[in-house]
């Protein structure tokens, strides 16, 4: 195929930008989207200071549609196609215990405002980068989108708290399993990542793994090779349950 494409948002620090620098070091054209440009702009720069990788940078608000179809179109315009898309924006915007009391997370307490807002990024923010983006892939025959998900969207180990992040993610999980059935039979695989809890702005300074670690299974999944998984959540390089 030569040279590989990909776009990736949410670019501009943490894991996305852990990403993107992954792929640029494994000769990837890297697009780096930011729900901030300038932010974007600077995230870019460093990577650049660091190590020469550059990478292109385009304005990507994942809640707004117009915002998803020119980034698609700017990668497209830039390098004419997008082999891997990997959908790492995201939030979380239910309450601190600390700040607002212990039953703050609870359901119970979980107001319908954060739940919409966590879900537009988390869920549907997801779902319109998988519709703008895997028809082109299908033509090409060619694709991997990577959903980056949470253990906190276990089934198998729910329990109570972190109401909205929990839902949008349990929904994200659902996103994959959707698009990865109706491509079966094509070189187009679409799976989910729990990363772990990561030392990130998100994640806190109790967090247990680094960003580098984290990153390591999105960019395994990204890069794989044709006949690979198809609609499974993954975890350090193994299934992981859902």
């Amino acid at each position: 195929m030569g040279k590989k494409t990909a776009l990736v948002t949410g670019g501009n620090r943490g894991l996305g930008w852990e990403v993107c620098r992954r792929l640029a070091m494994e000769g990837v054209d890297v697009v780096l989207g930011s729900r901030n440009l300038a932010q974007g702009v600077q995230a870019a720069k460093l990577l650049w200071d660091q190590g020469r990788w550059k990478v292109s940078v385009c304005r990507l608000d994942v809640r707004v549609p117009e915002s998803v179809e020119k980034a698609r179109d700017f990668a497209l315009r830039r390098f004419g196609r997008i082999d891997i898309l990997v959908n790492n924006a995201g939030v979380f915007l239910d309450a601190s215990p600390v700040d607002e009391g212990v039953g703050a997370n609870s359901i119970f307490a979980a107001k319908q405002k954060t739940i919409l807002e966590t879900f537009e990024t988390n869920a549907l923010g997801p779902l319109r980068l998988c519709q703008a983006v895997i028809p082109g892939m299908v033509e090409r025959n060619y694709g991997r989108v990577v959903n980056v998900s949470s253990g906190d969207a276990q089934l198998s180990e729910m329990t109570g708290g972190r109401t909205a992040y929990r839902i949008s993610k349990v929904a994200l999980n659902a996103v994959t399993r959707i698009f990865a059935g109706e491509l079966r039979g094509t070189n187009v695989l679409v799976n989910s990542v729990c990363p772990g809890w990561m030392k990130t702005r998100m994640g806190g300074p109790l967090a247990k793994r680094t960003v580098e670690k984290g990153a390591e299974t999105v960019v395994w999944l990204a890069l794989h090779p044709d006949g690979g998984p198809q609609g499974g959540f993954f975890r350090d390089m193994r299934p992981f349950p859902w």
